[in-house]
């Protein structure tokens, strides 16, 4: 959890979509907070930056979700060095776990790490994440599980997380949280949204003690797919478009 700092590196442009890219980062990092996916200062969410390889925007390390801007995001390089004027720096755990999923992934724009109270109980079961909901079955044989190896600060530590993501949007990172990919924060944001729906069924239906009832492989396969097809149909995508359309109204500063 210790921090990166700024270098003296001039501020580059990315060409004219960087503005979009960080007021949709910006919309992010506030919607988490009412969703409960916050941990004080200490997760974190990732877009590629275009024009400049290896470069993404990161959150300022100290700020509270609810207080970031789309001008206060941190521009990080591939070294993990802040790009431009800036008092804060970033969480060195992020640069390690977003630069590990962004360079292997072409088709990941951004990258979503949550340390949420039901993520991290399913996180630590041995049996991980079971496709008891329907929300859950959208990861059905499609979620990955990294294993525990301390804050994510060693670099060497990039290519198993990369590994064990493979060409899944959902990682599991055993006794510590959750991660999600997406080509779009929109898609990236509800993809966790969903996960950690499935995260908090399943702690709920296990207190109870009772049986649990799992589909046949069957129904959770086509099930999947039928999640598949709703993504490819943009379906996530107005999901997003409404719940940007609340902060518009409701916390429009996000966009300063």
């Amino acid at each position: 959890m210790t921090a990166t700092t700024a270098t003296t590196a001039a501020l580059e442009p990315h060409g004219g979509h960087e503005r979009e890219i960080r007021t949709e980062l910006a919309a992010c990092y506030r919607l988490m907070p009412r969703f409960g996916m916050t941990d004080l200062i200490y997760t974190h969410v990732s877009a590629r930056l275009p024009g400049a390889q290896g470069h993404f925007l990161l959150n300022p390390y100290g700020l509270l979700f609810n207080e970031i801007t789309a001008s206060s995001l941190v521009e990080v390089d591939a070294e993990g060095d802040v790009v431009g004027d800036s008092e804060w720096g970033v969480n060195h755990a992020g640069y390690v776990i977003h630069s590990a999923i962004l360079d292997a992934r072409d088709d990941v724009n951004c990258v979503l790490h949550t340390h949420t109270r039901a993520g991290v109980a399913v996180s630590a079961l041995a049996c991980g994440l079971l496709p008891i909901s329907q929300h859950a079955l959208l990861f059905h044989d499609r979620i990955g599980y990294h294993d525990y190896e301390g804050f994510a600060c060693d670099l060497d530590e990039r290519k198993r997380l990369a590994a064990d993501l493979g060409d899944d949007d959902a990682l599991i990172l055993r006794n510590h949280g959750l991660i999600t990919v997406g080509r779009s924060v929109g898609a990236a944001f509800v993809t966790m949204y969903t996960l950690e729906m499935a995260c908090k069924a399943q702690i709920d239906a296990m207190r109870t003690g009772a049986e649990l009832v799992v589909p046949s492989a069957e129904v959770c396969e086509a099930t999947a797919r039928q999640f598949t097809r709703d993504e490819d149909s943009s379906t996530f995508d107005l999901a997003w478009d409404a719940l940007v359309r609340q902060l518009d109204r409701e916390e429009p500063d996000y966009r300063d």
